[in-house]
């Protein structure tokens, strides 16, 4: 039997960035379309060549994209919102971008500096988490008499591009079932699915365009298999690929499923009329056995053996003797769990990293390199590759051994079950008068979510102290003007309650993690969030712990400057967890308790200080949510526990704030309101306050400060704008428990559109005040 090695999708980003520095200089007018696409095809032709150069023999294609992979399929399918224009033919550069970022100009020109037309103000599309990942997708929006039509053969382009180039790529589709359940109603509610019979059309005609260009099979990702499906859904994939097998008779389809287990839709995938299928074996070992048994013989299996997700080395001796017997059964495909979208591109670039730490990480490029030996293991034997085999099995035994992994102090206090470590001093409702005798804030209070722009300057200043061309104290000193400048600023617009901007802070989560034990960080592992915003996320890989105080010098120089409230700004255990790349060998809930413990030192040390407004950011609660139902009550007890267990060592008079943005919380509002927070601040701009019925029907009973602006659009939304999501949020929520706020951090936003909006924020709760 045969044994291949297969890519379901490579990071977009280039090795050094390439697609961000292209993306914003054509935002900024600095550089045409011309030479942001020859940019996005020079990453294409480097990220297939290196690929094939590693070993794999099957490459996607189509797994690029200049902002998103969902948007891309939502051009691709002509599902544009008729606030971004009337779409005859392709969907543009202007139209992609408007639906991705908004615009806004009163020119001739949009806000990516190019030309489209008559002035307009549109908002960015909506923005969501893609299933429980840190990656943001754009979410389709459908009405009830949606029409679909060809309006961009993107697919079929990169495709010939390869060819082209001399190789061979299977394209990459997203499959129209997951494509309608991603998306969202735009007016009244219908059900989603109804439209397939006019969506497959589109799907027909890509796919007999594909197969003209000469390719033998496409993968088609229908990722929401491993979710609890709607009743109707089954019926709607065998709809789909009998159809689409049936109009496209000599393409074969390799259906892609990953994230978890099929579970109960195992008999659904194992029905559809597909050529191939892959499975997640990472998150869902179990499954394999039931898929075996029931497979047809003629399935082409591939299995998803090494993780997309996280960056440890797989265990090559352990799975070849898994996948030995398997491979004298049956030909098999050997491919990462997901695409490798979610994982850094090449760990050979950080020359600084600890070689300890080092020896244990498999990035993109390696864990194509870890495939590769397993299938040359399986194909030729394991006397083929022995020496990897060896070196593989070292590292393994080396890091279960080391010492810089286990804290016998961190252990015992993490070991500590007394509940009332995770229980305030008393109830909300006797909390609140004291926080408002203290604060003594108008209604409507006004205050940002904590970062402010890092400009150009603030890079360039932190880059060069840490290359050692500027000293600490020349370092400390700039930092120490720009906060004093943004909280002069923030004071002459009439803010409430002040941020001091977060300017010595390189990243939410990193910032933290280089200041507690248990992490190691990297210079060049980036990883895509949303468009041109990447992240590089810490590796936790032993017990965490903080070893001294972290942010109370910077909250009280900026306390000291100003007589308003300044808030201690602090990232949450949930968060720094699920934005982190985490150690696999203890439960994850281990690790964040650790967390909780660390972050609980600091929020005591802040209170001791004098801070009387303490904000603990859980942006990443929901993303950290399992796919099925049946799971997420585990979850979610502690991860709540563990949020409660860092804001619990205060006084009641202490007002605990948290932020969450761009997730779907109306199925966990209880789980919200079992985290005891005093005010809340979330993501509601883009979906025009529809969470907060969510928070009325449950009757949430602390304070909340609904978004009312988005701040990953460049637009600056009018006083109006603002009023009206104001006034529609006064209908759900007594006014006064609402704060307002902008929906995130500012840190990626220019200082003039950051002014602009947040004067207007200031406008439109004085507007809503008696």
């Amino acid at each position: 039997m045969t044994v291949r090695v297969a890519t379901l999708g490579f990071p977009r980003i280039g090795t050094r960035r390439e697609l961000k520095t292209a993306l914003e200089q054509y935002w900024a007018g600095n550089s045409s379309a011309d030479d942001l696409l020859s940019t996005a095809a020079s990453l294409r032709a480097s990220a297939w060549q290196r690929q094939k150069d590693l070993g794999a023999e099957i490459i996607p294609s189509n797994d690029f994209s200049l902002y998103d992979h969902v948007l891309d399929t939502s051009a691709m399918v002509g599902a544009v919102p008729a606030i971004y224009g009337n779409v005859q033919d392709k969907v543009d550069l202007g139209t992609y971008f408007a639906m991705a970022r908004g615009f806004q100009t009163t020119s001739e020109e949009c806000g990516c500096g190019h030309a489209h037309g008559a002035p307009q103000d549109v908002p960015a599309a909506e923005m969501t988490k893609w299933f429980d990942t840190n990656y943001h997708y754009l979410v389709p929006q459908f009405t009830a008499d949606q029409t679909f039509r060809l309006a961009s053969t993107k697919a079929v382009e990169e495709y010939h591009e390869a060819k082209a180039l001399g190789i061979e790529t299977r394209p990459v589709l997203l499959g129209p079932v997951s494509f309608l359940l991603l998306g969202k109603c735009d007016g009244p509610a219908f059900d989603r699915l109804d439209l397939l019979p006019a969506l497959l059309p589109v799907y027909e005609r890509v796919l007999n365009a594909l197969r003209a260009e000469g390719a033998d099979w496409v993968q088609i990702d229908e990722p929401c298999l491993v979710l609890d499906l709607p009743g109707n859904a089954g019926a709607a994939f065998k709809t789909a690929y009998n159809t689409l097998t049936t109009t496209v008779p000599d393409l074969k389809l390799m259906l892609a499923t990953y994230f978890g287990a099929l579970g109960d839709n195992q008999g659904i995938a194992l029905s559809l009329p597909v050529h191939g299928l892959h499975v997640d074996l990472v998150r869902a070992p179990e499954q394999l056995a039931s898929i075996l048994e029931k497979a047809r013989p003629d399935l082409l299996l591939s299995l998803g053996v090494v993780d997309g997700r996280n960056i440890w080395k797989a265990d090559l001796n352990a799975l070849l003797d898994h996948l030995e017997p398997l491979a004298r059964q049956r030909d098999l495909i050997l491919a990462p769990s997901c695409s490798l979208l979610h994982t850094p591109i090449d760990l050979e670039r950080e020359t600084d990293l600890d070689a300890d730490v080092k020896s244990w990480l498999a990035f993109a490029v390696q864990k194509i390199e870890e495939l590769h030996t397993l299938g040359r293991a399986l194909n030729e034997g394991r006397g083929a590759v022995q020496a990897t085999l060896a070196e593989n099995a070292a590292a393994l035994r080396a890091r279960r051994s080391s010492a810089k992994i286990n804290d016998p102090t961190v252990q015992a206090r993490s070991a500590d079950r007394n509940p009332a470590l995770a229980q305030r001093r008393s109830p909300f409702p006797a909390r609140r008068p004291l926080q408002q005798s203290k604060l003594r804030l108008p209604l409507y209070p006004t205050t940002t979510i904590g970062s402010f722009p890092q400009t150009p300057e603030v890079r360039k200043a932190r880059a060069d102290h840490a290359r050692g061309e500027l000293s600490s104290e020349a370092y400390e000193a700039f930092l120490r003007e720009e906060t004093a400048r943004t909280i002069r600023w923030q004071e002459e617009i009439d803010l409430e309650v002040l941020v001091h901007g977060e300017f010595e802070r390189n990243d939410m989560v990193q910032y933290f993690g280089e200041q507690l034990s248990g992490f190691a960080f990297t210079k060049h592992a980036w990883v895509q969030s949303y468009g041109s915003r990447y992240v590089r996320p810490p590796i936790i890989f032993g017990d965490v712990s903080r070893p001294k105080a972290m942010t109370v010098e910077w909250w009280e120089y900026a306390q000291s400057i100003t007589s308003r409230p300044m808030k201690g700004m602090l990232t949450g255990p949930v968060t720094i967890l699920n934005w982190s790349f985490v150690r696999d060998d203890q439960p994850r809930s281990e690790t964040c308790r650790q967390i909780a413990f660390a972050i609980r030192d600091e929020v005591c040390d802040l209170e001791k200080a004098g801070c009387g407004i303490i904000q603990i950011d859980e942006a990443a609660l929901r993303e950290g949510l399992p796919l099925r139902r049946a799971d997420w009550q585990s979850y979610l007890d502690w991860a709540v526990e563990s949020f409660r267990i860092s804001a619990s060592g205060v006084q009641d008079a202490t007002q605990i704030h948290t932020h969450m943005c761009y997730s779907e919380f109306n199925d966990i509002i209880a789980a919200i309101g079992a985290m005891d927070a005093d005010v809340i601040s979330i993501e509601t701009a883009r979906s025009r306050m529809e969470l907060l019925d969510a928070f009325a029907a449950y009757r949430y009973p602390a304070e909340i400060g609904p978004g009312v602006y988005d701040i990953h659009s460049p637009r600056v939304p009018s006083v109006e704008e603002m009023v009206e999501l104001l006034r529609a949020a006064s209908k759900a929520i007594s006014p006064d428990a609402l704060w307002v706020n902008p929906d995130c951090g500012l840190k990626t936003r220019k200082w003039p559109e950051t002014k602009a909006a947040l004067i207007n924020m200031v406008a439109a709760a004085h507007y809503m005040r008696p």
